[in-house]
Parts: C-alpha cells; structure tokens; sequence
C-alpha cells in the first residue's frame, strides 16, 4: 500500500468515526446544558463555591464569573509552580522562574497550553496532575460554556437571561469531558502509554548510553489535553513521543479526540435553537474547510521534489517514521484548525507551503471546527458577519435565526474580529523591530520571519502549537506571548457575552418570502468565502513575506 493510499484511508476511517460519534454526542451534551437537574456531587461542589446554579445571569454577571474563576486559577497555577521545590512529588525539580511560571498559568488557564519548557525536566507529578490537568478540564469547560450562552442568546427572547456560569462550568466537566476522559485514557492505556507515579530511572543501560526518564500519569493527562483542545504535553516531544502516542492507532484515536466535541457541538447548537438544519449548515462549512486544508497539507507534503525527498516517498523531515507523512499532516491540521496546538511531527520541518497551511488554520481563528467551545461561538460570528454582508448585497436588514442584525450586534462581532489579528501584528512588529527578540531566532530570512508570527499566532489564538527554531524561553517572549495568550483568549469572549445578551434582549423576527436561508448550501458557500477572504485581506502581506517566500523560492 502506497503512504498516500494509507494517509487517505485514515482520513476516512477519521471521517466515519466521527460521523458515528457526531449524533449520540450532541444530543447528549444538549441535554446537559438544558437539564433542571443537579446531582449529588455537582450540589457539593456548588455549596464549596457558594453559588447558586439555579439563578438566571445576564451577560455582566455570567462574565464577571468567566473571569473572576479564570483570575483565580491563574492566581492558584501559578503559586503551584513557584512553590514547587518543597511540594511533595517534585522529583527533585526547582521552584519555576516567575516569567515562565506566568507564562505557563496563562497558557494553561487560557486554554492555550504553550509551552517554553520542557516538561519531563521542569514539572514534577503534582504541577503537572494537580495543576495542568486540573486547567486542562476547567478551560475546555469555560469555553464550552461561553459557547452555550451565545447559542441561548439565539434560543431565548425578551429576556437577556443566558443561564448560570456555574451550573455550565460543573455539568460541561463532570457530565461530558469527565466521562469521555475515562473511556479516553484506557484506550490510551491499552495502546502502551503510561499511566504512573514513578521516579526519574535511567534506560539505554546496555546500548552504549543512558537516558533519564521519568513517569506519571501520561494517558489521563494526553487524553484531556486532546479532548478539550489543550495541546500541552506532559513530554517536550508532545504527541510524538512514545509514552504519549504509541502507535497508528493512538495517534488516529488522539486526532479522533480533537475533533470530537467541537464538530458534535454543532448537533447541540442546532438541538437548542430547535433547528437541527442550522446545526447542519454550519457543520458543512467546518467539514469543507477542514477537509480542503487536510487535502492541501497532504499535497504539499507527498510531493517530490529532488532525489532525497523521492526515496522517502515526500517530505519525511521531522515526521514520525511510525506515523509517516498522512497520518501527520492530518494530525497538523486537525491541531491548528482547532486550539489544540498538540504536535506529533515537527512542524518547523513542514514545506514552506505547509507551515503556510498550519499558519492560515490558526488565523482563520481556529473555526473548523475551532476549539471546544470557541469554535461554535467564533464560527456563529463569522455566521452574522456573513448575513450582514448578504443584507447588504440585497438592500436588506440582516437576520439570523430570527434575531435582527442591527449596529450593536455587528459593531460587537466586528470587535471579535479585529482583537487577535491586531495582537498577532503588533505583537510581531514589535518583536522584529527590536534587537533583542531577533536574537532567538534559530532561522534567518523567511523561515526566521514565520517563526515570530507562528509564536504570536499561536499564543493570540490560544492554540499553543510552535514552530520550533525559536528559543521563547526569554523574558521578552515569556511575558508578551502570555500577555497575548489572555487578551486573546478573554477580549473575545467579553464581546461574545455582550452580544449574546443583545440577542436574548430580542423579540422574534417572523420569517418572509425576503429572509435569507441560512440552512442552504447557497449560504455555506457564502460563509466558507467570507472567513476566507476576511482572513485573506487580514493577514496575507504577513504570510507573504513570511511561508509564501519560504514556499516560492524553494
């Protein structure tokens, strides 16, 4: 069987689970988020918390609860980090400097999971169990949550009521990632990765050099860091080390996990504004963006050009022989179309044109499907973005699913729009201008240029993947890139709320003969050409002189 052959059943074997899992699943997480009933545990933890699930919040009081968990948690990682030295099941490990200790909460907390260090030398068992982990389900939950609120924003009118923080942040974990996890780490388990408590040991004994290695609890770690579109790694090689991602298999079933919740919310968000076909439209435009930017990636990188890249049958550099070039370029795609920012192959390695591909898929704003949670709420305003523009090709007030698209709600989603690109360059012009950040460029020219705007990408849009080449483990880099990871991360989300709160303010507007079908193919087709050129006009002088070079002049 030829590698092509091979990548292209994978993706359809990929596509079949996902399509058997994709009902079953949505339904289930739209019963979560619309169910009346607590149980036990979930009563106990909102007795520790002090709330009250029960009480509606308008959008104010639904974000001062997003932010005011997330400004402790950053609080609480990183007092574990610095406190690290005298904790129990450090193994041995020091206390984490203060600019990468904020760096790491901020990743973390912010769902973006970058990271400037490597973990099985720097974080013992309790940092990395009790403290990446634990951000590892709470952040995928906060943006499940932030999701839910825009989708009631849409369902309810009169009211401005999107439902309680609380209630959505603890049913999000216990009842959906909790059990998925469960079944998720013995898969993983059964695979061959590890699942311990073991010290540091030497292996290689008799091979003529050692290594030292330590354990810990890997797969319960590697299968929320997939699921809930984390990306950190309890290993610097990430998904392409061993202990994290044995075989095809697991790296098949991790892909699998990324994927899963944020395609499946598309069932839930049709399930919950009674309108399943809406649910479909915007699945079919994640479905052709992701499948498009897969097919790209495997064409860049199957093609032979010279004699080396003939005899490994395409660009095999800085790829898992074990996993080989499809099975990695869908692997690529699926991490940075989504904000996981898990690696199984090096992605510096990819072709100019193919580290082109990770980058666009980060800066469509990570929306095919996007992260759990930050996918739906990003592509639904890409959604209204799309009607105004339809409206005003018509001469007509722009509606969706029954809500008027009046000046506030488009200056909000234009808001959304704007805030990442603007960290993305600003950020990255500052870096090249100064001398100091230059200095950490392991690459010049091009290849240099992607390197700082792949950083800055990834940090905006909380995907947490890296280029690889660039040394970020400075104090420039350490606290720029964490500033970025929380501004992007939590800027949106205050216009999210606001403009869910705007909808649910709303009465009904009737359908007419005028309004436009917004569960057609006709209008798919129009949101895919929207995030493409919006994108495109955004970001392409950047990417020219950054991969388009790199990909021209190779």
């Amino acid at each position: 069987m030829s590698p092509v052959t091979a990548g292209v059943l994978q993706l359809l074997a990929l596509i079949a689970a996902l399509a058997l899992a994709y009902r079953p699943l949505g339904d289930h997480m739209a019963r979560v988020y619309s169910s009346e009933k607590h149980y036990r545990p979930e009563k106990w933890i909102y007795k520790a918390v002090g709330a009250n699930p029960s009480a509606e919040m308008r959008w104010p009081a639904y974000l001062r609860g997003v932010l005011a968990f997330s400004a402790v948690s950053v609080l609480f990682l990183y007092a574990l980090q610095r406190a690290q030295g005298i904790l129990p099941g450090s193994l041995g490990f020091s206390a984490i400097d203060p600019d990468q200790a904020f760096n790491t909460a901020a990743s973390f907390v912010a769902n973006t999971n970058w990271q400037s260090y490597y973990g099985e030398q720097a974080m013992g068992h309790v940092v990395q169990t009790g403290g990446l982990a634990v951000q590892n389900f709470v952040s995928a939950a906060v943006g499940m949550a932030v999701a839910v609120a825009l989708v009631r924003g849409f369902a309810r009118s009169r009211s401005g009521e999107l439902g309680n923080f609380w209630a959505d942040l603890v049913r999000g974990t216990v009842r959906i990632l909790l059990p998925l996890s469960v079944v998720g780490a013995l898969v993983l388990v059964a695979c061959g990765a590890i699942q311990n408590f073991a010290g540091i040991h030497e292996v290689g004994q008799f091979t003529g050099g050692t290594q030292q290695w330590n354990g810990g609890a890997v797969a319960s770690q590697e299968v929320i860091k997939e699921l809930g579109t984390n990306g950190g790694g309890y290993f610097n090689a990430n998904s392409a080390h061993p202990f994290e991602n044995p075989t095809p298999f697991s790296n098949l079933f991790e892909i699998f996990l990324i994927l899963l919740i944020p395609f499946a919310m598309t069932r839930t968000f049709g399930r919950m504004v009674g309108n399943l076909r809406q649910g479909y439209a915007i699945l079919a435009t994640m479905g052709v963006i992701w499948i498009g930017f897969t097919a790209l990636m495997m064409w860049t990188e199957f093609a032979h050009h010279g004699p080396a890249l003939q005899a490994a049958g395409g660009a095999m550099e800085g790829k898992e022989t074990r996993f080989g070039i499809g099975a990695s370029a869908i692997f690529s795609v699926a991490t940075t179309l989504t904000s996981t920012g898990a690696v199984n192959s090096f992605h510096s390695s990819y072709t100019g044109l193919g580290g082109g591909i990770q980058l666009l898929g980060m800066q469509l704003g990570e929306i095919a499907p996007g992260g759990v949670g930050s996918g739906l709420y990003g592509m639904l305003i890409m959604a209204i973005i799309a009607v105004f523009i339809a409206g005003l090709m018509v001469g007509r007030t722009p509606e969706y699913l029954g809500k008027k698209i009046s000046t506030r709600e488009i200056k909000l989603a234009a808001c959304y729009i704007l805030i990442t690109p603007a960290l993305v360059l600003c950020f990255t012009a500052a870096a090249m201008a100064l001398p100091t950040p230059g200095d950490s460029m392991a690459n010049p020219g091009a290849h240099g240029f992607s390197e700082i705007l792949y950083a800055y990408t990834s940090g905006a849009n909380n995907n947490g993947s890296a280029f690889a080449g660039l040394n970020a483990d400075t104090q420039w880099f350490n606290s720029t890139i964490g500033i970025a990871m929380l501004l992007g991360r939590f800027l949106p989300m205050v216009f999210v709320l606001a403009l869910a709160g705007s909808l649910a303010e709303q009465k009904p507007v009737p359908e007419t003969a005028g309004t436009l079908r917004t569960d057609k193919p006709l209008y798919a087709g129009l949101l895919v050409g929207t995030i493409l050129i919006i994108t495109g006009l955004t970001y392409f002088p950047a990417l020219a002189l950054g991969p388009l070079a790199e990909g021209l002049a190779s």
